[in-house]
């Protein structure tokens, strides 16, 4: 896959931090001392960890050289490590693992939530936030525009789900809890839209396509936005973005 594009990403970087700001106001831990970032990507997020820890060792890890590169220019008082999120381990077991829109990306949560779950000290925090919106028109139009135009399927696994992940942290040995949040994100146009997915959800789309599959592509993509989201009375849109939290502590 082509590398991130962090300009791109950081396009809408208020709405992106806001739901990693909020699961971080629900980590419950005051002496922290070693923090992983998993997907830390441009920062963002690792800035918000670094803001409440500054005496902390933090570390992000991201797959994407593009998005490491301005992360160090960032927030240069923090470590960031090129790595495969799924295979990585400290050097030592730390206080929180923080996970800010990252694993969704990633196959098979039984097997890698047990394994976040083993980095941690005892009563250590894992702490994860998923946009949880495959089945939005977003996402549901990607699939749909595919299948039109003879592309394979290029969308991510489907996430297990409260129950299931419930189920797996419990049996990991932790104390979770979970919640859902929709948040409404103003939009300018259908166009402000794509740019939006654009950074995330549609990059395997388009990946492979030559420009001019490209193109045909998202002017149907375009054409099916106008007809799933409605212009507001002021000219706005309201984009619906589900996300699923969890934070889990180790128990001893």
């Amino acid at each position: 896959m082509a590398d991130w594009n962090p300009s791109l990403y950081l396009q809408y970087g208020a709405e992106r931090t806001r739901p990693a700001a909020e699961l971080l106001a629900r980590v419950a831990l005051n002496d922290v001392s070693e923090v992983l970032d998993l997907g830390c990507g441009p920062a963002n997020s690792t800035t918000l960890l670094h803001q409440r820890w500054p005496s902390a060792h933090i570390v992000g890890v991201d797959n994407s050289p593009a998005m490491l590169e301005q992360a160090r220019v960032a927030l240069p008082e923090c470590q960031f490590i090129e790595a495969n999120i799924k295979t990585y381990r400290p050097q030592h077991s730390v206080d929180l693992v923080y996970a800010n829109a990252s694993l969704q990306w990633i196959p098979d949560h039984y097997e890698l939530l047990p394994h976040l779950v083993s980095l941690l000290k005892l009563n250590g925090v894992l702490a994860i936030q998923m946009p949880d919106n495959r089945d939005e028109p977003t996402h549901v139009l990607m699939r749909e525009v595919a299948y039109e135009q003879g592309f394979p399927d290029r969308s991510r696994d489907p996430l297990p789900g409260v129950h299931a992940y419930f189920d797996i942290l419990t049996d990991a040995g932790c104390d979770v809890d979970i919640w859902r949040t929709t948040y409404y994100h103003k939009m300018s146009s259908h166009q402000a839209i794509i740019d939006w997915v654009s950074a995330t959800g549609l990059r395997p789309w388009l990946q492979e396509l030559s420009e001019h599959e490209q193109r045909n592509y998202l002017e149907r993509y375009h054409e099916l936005l106008e007809q799933q989201y409605p212009l507001q009375e002021n000219g706005q849109i309201l984009l619906a973005f589900p996300r699923l939290f969890i934070v889990a502590r180790r128990e001893p």
